[in-house]
This record gives C-alpha cells, structure tokens and sequence, in this order.
C-alpha cells in the first residue's frame, strides 16, 4: 500500500492514496490551519470507523442477512501529553435492515474487532476501543 500527502499552504495537506483517492487535510486556525478539510488525526478515527464499517457489512451480506445501512458513530479520547495517542474509542453501530438477529450483527462486530479490521486492531494497541449497536427494523 502506498500514499503520498503534499504541504499546499499554510497547514493544508493534500492526501493521495495508492488508489487515486485524495482528501484535504488541514490543521485549526490556533495552529495555523484555516479549518479547510479534516484534521488527520480525525482521518484516523474515520478510517479505523470505515474499515469496521465495511466488514460489518460484508459479513451481513455473506450470511444473508437484509442489510440495507449501517452506520458508526465514533468517539474517541486522546492522551493529554504528546503523542496525543488515542485512548479511548467507543463505535456505536446503527444497523438497518429487515429481520436482522442481534446475535449475527453481535457476531459481525466481533469478527470485525477482534480478527479482520486491521485499523481498529492496530489502534487497540494504545486505545481501549468498546462497541455498542442498534437494530433498525427496515418497514415492509
């Protein structure tokens, strides 16, 4: 895997990954940003949230289930000393689909925390990372 990230100005950062993807970065305006993209420690957290996203979901659709959102809402607490490593984050997932068992998306986040999200995987060295979900049943 590869990336590249170029300085554009003042603390705004262009992020390009291997794939042809790019994303602003920029810092807050007390540390001369202008606010203009996400913070990268922000694109942390969002990342780690898609990667779990995104096995969640596969590991509904391989088991049949009639998934049809999910969503994570993420939390996270950062030491107060640098490095400011994250040190808490907790993922609430919003599931939504038709008869959904709370036993299988119980089980698709396990398998996602706890053997497939390398993001997560590698944050829960420093952070100590909780999850929570909700069922949303899809109307007929």
């Amino acid at each position: 895997m590869k990336a590249r990230v170029k300085w554009v100005e003042g603390m705004s950062f262009l992020g390009e990954s291997g794939s042809g993807h790019t994303f602003l970065m920029d810092g807050a305006p007390e540390a001369g940003g202008r606010n203009l993209g996400v913070r990268p420690m922000e694109a942390v957290l969002m990342g780690a949230g898609g990667c779990t996203a995104f096995d969640v979901v596969l590991i509904l659709k391989r088991s049949r289930a009639d998934v049809t959102d999910c969503v994570v809402e993420l939390e996270a607490e950062r030491a107060e000393a640098d490095p400011k490593v994250f040190t808490k984050i907790h993922l609430h997932f919003i599931v939504t689909g038709r008869n959904l068992k709370p036993e299988l998306v119980e089980r698709a986040l396990n398998l996602s925390a706890e053997k497939y999200c390398s993001a997560s995987i590698m944050l829960g060295k420093t952070a100590q990372i909780t999850h929570d979900f909700e069922i949303r049943e899809l109307a007929p």
